[in-house]
């Protein structure tokens, strides 16, 4: 049964942003001489930028105020954005839920500035798509209040609708606002318990007819 909402993580999930991320990450790091960990990625994976800060702070010593370590990684990450691509097969699953007139959302733990970069990157800035980034919530993923969200600013049941997510933390959030979650990672990974797991692109478009 086809649901009544999807909602969709970006980074990672709709855009091949994860590689682009990371980059910044660690031009930033280099900027300022931290040596960058050779399991950064899975530290970082789907966590906003202040907790990312927080681990920068604590256990790396880095000294900057929070505004000027985001603008260093930030810079960089959005004079690249123009170059990104879907991630294969999302954007015609994302068009054929358009036609379909099922309504989507993009749910990011991303601030707005990224979230809006990466939508002009695979050109969804369009009217009706809704999004809610980090700066729209106080408490970001893996909390329940992006999804929530979600379903507050489209009038739909949290159990009529589906998560999209690339990362555990992500489809912690999705399952705990109480919506069936699709964990489809870029790299073979555990998804959380409750979570449905798909592997390629045909998989999510099964699982979306299923549940």
């Amino acid at each position: 049964m086809t649901p009544k909402a999807v909602y969709w993580d970006m980074d990672g999930t709709l855009i091949d942003s994860e590689p682009l991320h990371d980059e910044a990450l660690v031009t930033a790091m280099r900027s300022v001489g931290i040596a960058p960990p050779p399991d950064l990625h899975e530290r970082v994976l789907g966590i906003a930028a202040w907790p990312v800060y927080e681990m920068m702070r604590d256990e790396f010593g880095l000294t900057l105020p929070y505004d000027d370590w985001i603008r260093r990684k930030y810079s960089h990450y959005l004079q690249h954005a123009p170059r990104l691509q879907q991630r294969p097969g999302a954007l015609e699953i994302f068009r054929d839920l358009q036609r379909m007139g099922v309504v989507q959302a993009i749910v990011s733990n991303s601030d707005r500035l990224i979230v809006e970069a990466n939508m002009r990157a695979i050109g969804i800035v369009e009217p009706g798509i809704k999004s809610i980034t980090r700066n729209d919530v106080q408490e970001g993923k893996p909390h329940p209040e992006p999804y929530l969200r979600a379903a507050w600013l489209t009038g739909i049941d949290p159990a009529d609708t589906v998560v999209m997510e690339d990362s555990a933390t992500g489809s912690r959030a999705g399952l705990a606002a109480g919506m069936r979650t699709i964990f489809w990672p870029e790299r073979p990974a555990t998804g959380p318990d409750g979570a449905h797991v798909a592997s390629t692109a045909e998989d999510v478009r099964q699982l979306l007819g299923m549940l």
